[in-house]
C-alpha cells in the first residue's frame, strides 16, 4: 500500500515549515496530495538519471530524511522500496542504501522506431519463425520486455559476487590459473552436488556432475552422443519450448510432439511416438506451468525402466510461490534420467554456466564431448560461483528473488484481470512467466505484433506449438517492476482490442 495516501498529518507537517531538506533541495510541499511516496521516488530517480546521484552515492537514512521532510518514515521507506524494485538502489546493511544503477530512459508510448535492417513486427512474428527469431526479438526496440525466461537482473547479488571473487583470488595459487578440468572445477562440482541435494532432492556424487555452458551446450553435446547409441528421436512436450526444439533439431534429432494436459505429459501418447528419449520440464512445464502429477510420474518411471531415457530440464523449479516444493524427477530414477540445470534463472544468463548429471552410461561420452568441444568452462567464474553456493549467499539471494518475483507476478495477475478479462491464466504458482490463452478468433502472432507496435515485447504461444491450439501469449514478469508490469499489460489490452474477436466491453 502506498504510504503516501494516508495524507493528513504528513501534509500538515509538511505545510507547517518542516517540509524542506538540504538533500537535493527536496520540498515536500511540492508533492501532490496523497502521493508523497511516488513524488519522492520520482525525484530520487530523476537525480540518479541526471547524475546528481551517481552510482556509489549513499542515500540518507530513512529516519533522517523523513525528519527533514516532515513526513512519516514509511513514506521514505516506500520510495526507497520502489527504487530498489527498479534496480536503481540497493540496501547494504551498515553501509546504508547505495545507488547501484541509473534508470533506463523512459520511451514514449508510441510505436518504436525500427532500426535499419531490423524486421518489422509483422515480419518478426511470422507463423513460421526463422532460425534467428530469438536474436531478432532481443534486438527489437520496445519500452517493456515481457519475454519469458529472465529473472530480475537488477537484483543480481553484486556485493556477494565481489566478496566471493575477492575470497577466491586471495587464496588462488599460480597453478590454479592453468587449464582446468574439462568436466568442471572440482570445487563447483562439489557445490552443485550440494545445492541439488538441498534444493532439488537430487543425490549425486561430485564426480557425476559435468559443468557446461548452459543447457544449450548440454543439448548440443547430448544429441550426437544419443545418436551414437542409436537414439535418433527425442520426443518433446506439446506445447513446449521452441528454443529447446531448435537445439535438438539443429543437431539432427527428430522431435515428435507429445501433448501435455493439466497433469503433465501424456505418457500413453509418448509410447505411441516410438521415441526412446523424451525431453521434459516435470517440475514446472514450459510454457503451461503444470506439474507432472503423481500418476504420470509412475507411468513415466515405468516407461523409462523399460528402456526409455528422460532428459529433465529443471529450468526454474526453485521459483515457487503458492505450492510446496516438488522434487526433481531424477530423485526417483537416477539411472534413467539425464538431469540438466543452470544458473540462468537464479543469477543471470550472462554467466553461461549450467550442469549435466547424466546416467552412468552417458558420463564418459559426455565428458569426452565437453573436452573436445571447448576444453571446459572458464575456471575463475566457476570458483566464484562455488564460493557463492557454499557461503549461503545463493540461498539468501533466492529467498529475496521469491519475494520480489511474487510481487511482480501478483501485479501481472491483477493487471490481466482488469485489462484482459477474457484471458485464461496458466502457471501462476511458480516460475518466471505466465501463459495466457484466449478462446480464439485471431492469430496470436498478430497479437504479439500488435503488442510490439505498442511498445511491449512478448512471445506468441503458437511459437511453442507443433500442433494447433488456442491462441495465447507467454508473458515474463520477473524482469519488470510491478508498475512496469501493470503498464505493459494495459498496452497489451489496447493491442488486443484492435484485433478481430476482441472481447466486448
Amino acid at each position: 500500500m502506498d504510504q503516501a495516501k494516508d495524507g493528513g498529518p504528513e501534509r500538515d507537517g509538511a505545510r507547517g515549515g518542516r517540509a524542506g531538506a538540504d538533500f537535493l533541495q527536496l520540498d515536500a510541499a511540492q508533492a501532490p496530495r496523497g502521493g508523497l511516496a511516488g513524488w519522492l521516488a520520482e525525484r530520487l530517480r530523476g537525480a540518479i538519471a541526471d547524475g546528481r546521484l551517481p552510482t556509489g552515492s549513499r542515500l540518507p537514512a530513512t529516519r533522517a530524511l523523513a525528519a527533514e521532510l516532515g513526513v512519516s518514515r514509511g513514506v521514505v521507506t516506500e520510495a526507497y522500496r520502489r527504487l530498489s524494485e527498479g534496480g536503481q538502489i540497493s540496501g547494504r546493511g551498515r553501509n546504508g542504501t547505495v545507488v547501484v544503477a541509473a534508470p533506463a530512459p523512459a520511451a514514449p508510448v508510441v510505436p518504436p522506431v525500427r532500426a535499419p535492417g531490423a524486421p518489422a513486427s509483422g515480419e518478426l512474428f511470422s507463423a513460421d519463425p526463422g532460425a534467428d527469431v530469438f536474436a531478432a526479438l532481443r534486438a527489437a526496440p520496445a519500452r517493456y520486455d515481457l519475454t519469458p525466461g529472465v529473472p530480475s537482473l537488477s537484483a543480481f547479488p553484486r556485493a556477494a559476487w565481489l566478496r566471493a571473487e575477492r575470497a577466491v583470488l586471495d587464496r588462488l595459487s599460480a597453478a590454479d590459473l592453468g587449464y582446468g578440468d574439462p568436466a568442471g572445477a572440482p570445487a563447483l562440482r562439489r557445490a552443485v552436488a550440494g545445492w541439488l541435494a538441498r534444493s532439488r532432492g537430487v543425490r549425486a556424487d561430485p564426480d557425476e556432475v559435468l559443468i557446461v555452458a548452459g543447457v544449450s551446450q548440454a543439448l548440443s553435446m547430448l544429441v550426437p552422443v544419443l545418436k551414437e547409441a542409436g537414439i535418433g528421436a527425442v520426443a518433446v512436450e506439446e506445447p513446449g519450448s521452441l528454443g529447446v526444439r531448435r537445439h535438438l533439431a539443429n543437431r539432427g534429432a527428430e522431435t515428435p510432439p507429445v501433448p501435455v494436459d493439466e497433469h503433465g505429459v501424456r505418457v500413453g501418447e509418448l509410447h505411441a511416438t516410438g521415441a526412446r528419449a523424451v525431453m521434459l520440464t516435470p517440475a514446472h512445464q514450459f510454457p503451461t506451468g503444470v506439474v507432472l502429477g503423481g500418476g504420470r510420474r509412475r507411468e513415466l518411471a515405468a516407461w523409462a525402466r523399460a528402456g526409455g531415457l528422460v532428459i529433465e530440464d529443471d529450468y526454474d523449479a526453485e521459483h515457487r510461490y503458492d505450492r510446496p516444493p516438488v522434487a526433481a524427477f531424477r530423485s526417483l530414477l537416477p539411472d534413467r534420467v539425464c538431469y540438466l540445470g543452470s544458473i540462468s534463472k537464479l543469477l543471470a544468463p550472462a554467466l553461461r554456466t549450467g550442469w549435466i548429471v547424466p546416467p552412468p552410461e552417458l558420463r564418459g561420452p559426455l565428458a569426452a564431448a565437453k573436452r573436445d568441444d571447448d576444453l571446459g568452462n572458464a575456471v575463475l567464474p566457476q570458483l566464484v560461483l562455488a564460493r557463492l553456493m557454499e557461503s549461503g549467499d545463493m540461498e539468501r539471494h533466492l529467498r529475496f528473488l521469491r519475494r520480489r518475483h511474487r510481487r511482480r507476478r501478483d501485479a501481472m495477475i491483477g493487471a490481466l484481470a482488469a485489462g484482459l478479462p477474457d484471458a485464461r491464466v496458466h502457471g501462476a504458482a511458480a516460475g518466471l512467466h505466465l501463459t495466457v490463452t484466449f478462446d480464439g478468433g485471431f492469430d496470436d502472432t498478430e497479437l504479439a505484433a500488435a503488442a510490439l507496435a505498442e511498445g511491449v515485447k512478448t512471445q506468441p504461444l503458437s511459437w511453442h506449438r507443433q500442433l494447433p491450439g488456442r491462441p495465447g501469449l507467454v508473458l515474463g514478469y520477473a524482469a519488470c517492476s510491478p508498475g512496469a508490469v501493470a503498464e505493459a499489460v494495459a498496452l497489451l489490452a489496447r493491442a488486443r482490442r484492435r484485433l478481430p474477436g476482441r472481447p466486448r466491453r
